[in-house]
């Protein structure tokens, strides 16, 4: 047998590994933080210590720490579960004394690199986990977490794309000049998964080329993704008087779908009604249904990426302005109200957008509320949000490849510059 000295290298096995899984898990469910301090920071058999799951419930420390608050259904009269400890950010009268570890034990493990959307075997975020049990004020330390972390990464995107374009200029100008470094790699973007808008799988170049599935109550990818359905309607109504007040106003749509919004839009009569659609799908049903011949609209085809420095160029001004693209990202969104809607929006005109990015869950519904309040902030614009009740959409989903919106409540976003 080989002599054992101190250099020699220790192979965990993974029944040590599962013990300190445990162990670690353990003391986030006791809110003991000076252990669970320790056991993060000695741990070096286990890389990224504070995001291990457990086998079974896939809880992470975060989940652990969280559903120990949770009451006990047994005695509803045990843990505190007072009417004197019920609160708006505590109604289900959880234990105070534990809730107050449990912030503490969050605050810590999300400041050691826990994941704010890691989801267990039931498919639950730590945040999902803490709105159920009524642990609100957990609840909004994991969006503030969400919030962080997605301003961060849209943050790093935009640098990237930035550093990648000074790369290309410094390559023009001589081989023999020294490359540019890359962007610093502060977060690992693959081990922090962002809270995405509906289906986050298709890219815009696919659904272009995409056949489209047009019916009357709804429009479908080939891979059988909603693009847009006549559940929508009530939103696109209230969009559509919110934007349009009064007759001979000129409005811009960007993505006409199934022409739910641009049908309210004509009920408000404007003076000039510009609708642009990308989809050839939808153009020719579009001027199948007449749309061409409608009392002022005027139809641009392609993307608004191409579409809207003309028409800056041309002076064209708007009073009201719809957003309600299909497979673009966050950024693109961000691009458009920062660099287009300043060129194209009278002084007092309105803009607005369909609001559903993260809506197939609540807690990403919430961050990116935050997240784009602060960047529609940044770009100079104010946003008063109008809460509207979605009903019951069970069988809406039904041959559609999954459900792109399960909030309760619709946040309806009317956007002006600021005074």
């Amino acid at each position: 047998m080989p002599e054992v000295t101190d250099d020699t290298p220790v192979h965990l096995t993974e029944v040590d590994v599962d013990l300190d899984v445990q162990e670690i898990l353990l003391a986030a469910s006791q809110h003991d933080l000076t252990k669970l301090r320790n056991l993060l920071r000695t741990q070096s058999g286990l890389p990224d210590a504070a995001n291990v799951k457990d086998s079974e419930s896939g809880f992470s420390p975060l989940h652990a720490a969280i559903a120990a608050c949770e009451r006990d259904t047994d005695d509803e009269t045990q843990n505190g579960a007072s009417s004197e400890a019920i609160s708006e950010s505590n109604p289900k009268g959880l234990d105070t004394e534990t809730l107050k570890s449990a912030v503490l034990t969050v605050k810590f493990l999300l400041q050691e690199g826990a994941i704010w959307n890691e989801l267990d075997s039931k498919n639950e975020t730590p945040g999902c986990l803490a709105r159920r049990i009524g642990a609100l004020e957990l609840y909004d330390l994991i969006v503030d977490a969400g919030v962080r972390a997605e301003l961060l990464l849209n943050r790093l995107d935009a640098y990237e794309e930035l550093s990648d374009g000074d790369e290309e200029e410094e390559k023009e100008e001589g081989e023999g000049e020294a490359e540019t470094e890359a962007a610093p790699e502060l977060v690992d973007a693959s081990a922090e998964p962002t809270a995405t808008p509906a289906n986050p799988d298709v890219s815009n170049p696919q659904y272009l080329e995409s056949q489209l599935n047009i019916q009357n109550d709804r429009i479908l990818d080939g891979d059988q993704n909603g693009v847009m359905m006549a559940w929508e309607s009530d939103i696109m109504r209230k969009s559509a008087k919110a934007l349009l007040p009064t007759p001979g106003l000129k409005v811009l749509n960007i993505g006409h779908g199934m022409g739910i919004v641009d049908g309210f839009f004509q009920e408000q009569q404007p003076a000039a009604h510009h609708i642009i659609e990308a989809h050839a799908d939808v153009v020719a049903e579009m001027k199948r249904r007449g749309w061409d011949s409608k009392p002022g609209v005027v139809i641009h085809q392609g993307r608004w990426q191409d579409i809207l420095p003309g028409l800056v160029a041309e002076g064209e001004m708007f009073d009201a302005i719809y957003y309600d693209t299909f497979a673009e990202s966050y950024a693109d969104f961000r691009e458009f109200f920062s660099e287009q809607v300043i060129g194209l929006l009278e002084q007092e005109g309105r803009w607005g957008f369909f609001n559903g990015m993260g809506a197939d869950r609540q807690i990403s519904y919430d961050v990116y509320q935050k997240v784009a309040e602060m960047d529609l902030f940044e770009a100079g614009f104010d946003v008063q949000w109008e809460e509207i009740a979605v009903p019951k959409l069970e069988g809406e989903w039904e041959g559609v490849r999954r459900a792109y919106w399960v909030v309760d409540d619709y946040r309806l976003p009317l956007c002006k510059f600021m005074d």
